[in-house]
């Protein structure tokens, strides 16, 4: 369920024009890294993994809608980092691609 969630997300960012080239090379990249996190983190805590995958899912979708709701974008990138609380600690790597990641969307999502 998390690859093809992930691969769901790369065909949304690779498929939109609302986001720069330079940009959607740059979030797959983030992408792939994530889906390693994830794959290792469900593991251990595949409740925790799934909530990372579908909120990536949704800010993906939020940040990349031809007519973006700026309050939508917002909630969605909250919820994103909201799932990482917790694993600071022990999944550092983890915390800090899903922060970029959310960062990236929030300003495509602008």
């Amino acid at each position: 369920m998390i690859t093809e969630t992930i691969q769901s997300i790369e065909k949304r960012i690779k498929d939109t024009d609302s986001i720069k080239f330079k940009d959607k090379q740059e979030l797959l990249d983030l992408l792939s890294t994530l889906e390693t996190e994830v794959v290792s983190l469900s593991k251990t805590h595949p409740e925790q993994a799934e909530s990372i995958t579908g909120f990536t899912q949704v800010s993906a979708h939020e940040a990349t809608r031809t007519h973006k709701d700026a309050q939508l974008v917002d909630l969605s990138i909250k919820g994103l980092t909201s799932s990482i609380e917790g694993f600071e600690n022990s999944h550092e790597n983890l915390v800090k691609i899903v922060n970029s990641i959310a960062l990236m969307l929030s300003n495509v999502g602008i």
